[in-house]
């Protein structure tokens, strides 16, 4: 059983992201940066701070992430919180693939069911809330299970199929017109009383001119 992540005042996380999209980068996510640029002060701006790096925004050292910059990108903003819901969260997607997708009484019991906790307790109900306040900035219609080069693997897939069938097609036996009819005879040859090869020699070699051409299938 897993601990989620979370912290007491889910609001603070709609305060949160919509400042980091409009303040400049940092070196680092410190506390300091939370507590005056995010404006989130006191104990609930070191709860911001551990939260950002348990979501992938921040790495152990305080290093804005690729995601932070992404989520920053009015075009990608969406599929990157989406990203972080399935890293802070990865547990609940272990036991359902499809977590965002689910209802708040099945979200609800899903947590329940990965903390062990009771369903009113502050841990179930606490994971619960952040879970809530970041899926309305996620878009997980895109990349949730990336499409992403899904015309080019198509594309791929249909000239390797034409390749497959043109190699099948050049390595293919001739066509001789034959109907499929084999036939089987046994000749019987009374050889003359000779030792000179040239004798046997010729006789072979019109057996197999007259009687083993392949065209008289």
């Amino acid at each position: 059983m897993a601990s989620l992540p979370y912290i007491t005042s889910a609001g603070n996380i709609d305060k949160a992201l919509a400042t980091i999209k409009t303040a400049p980068v940092p070196e680092r996510v410190s506390q300091d940066f939370v507590k005056t640029i995010l404006k989130i002060p006191g104990g609930s701006g070191d709860q911001m701070t551990a939260f950002l790096k348990k979501i992938n925004f921040a790495a152990s050292d305080g290093k804005p992430t690729e995601l932070y910059t992404k989520f920053r990108n009015p075009t990608s903003s969406g599929q990157a919180v989406a990203q972080a819901i399935r890293h802070a969260y990865a547990p609940l997607y272990t036991r359902n693939e499809f977590m965002h997708k689910l209802n708040d009484n099945e979200l609800l019991g899903l947590i329940v069911e990965e903390t062990g906790q009771a369903h009113d307790s502050n841990p179930v109900k606490l994971a619960y809330a952040c879970i809530k306040a970041l899926k309305k900035h996620a878009t997980f219609n895109i990349g949730d299970v990336s499409s992403a080069g899904a015309p080019e693997r198509e594309e791929n897939f249909q000239r390797d199929t034409v390749n497959f069938n043109q190699k099948a097609e050049d390595s293919a036996p001739p066509k001789t017109g034959s109907i499929g009819l084999n036939l089987g005879y046994t000749i019987n040859l009374n050889l003359p009383a000779t030792t000179n090869p040239e004798v046997f020699n010729a006789i072979f070699k019109s057996l197999k001119d007259n009687l083993l051409r392949d065209d008289d299938a």
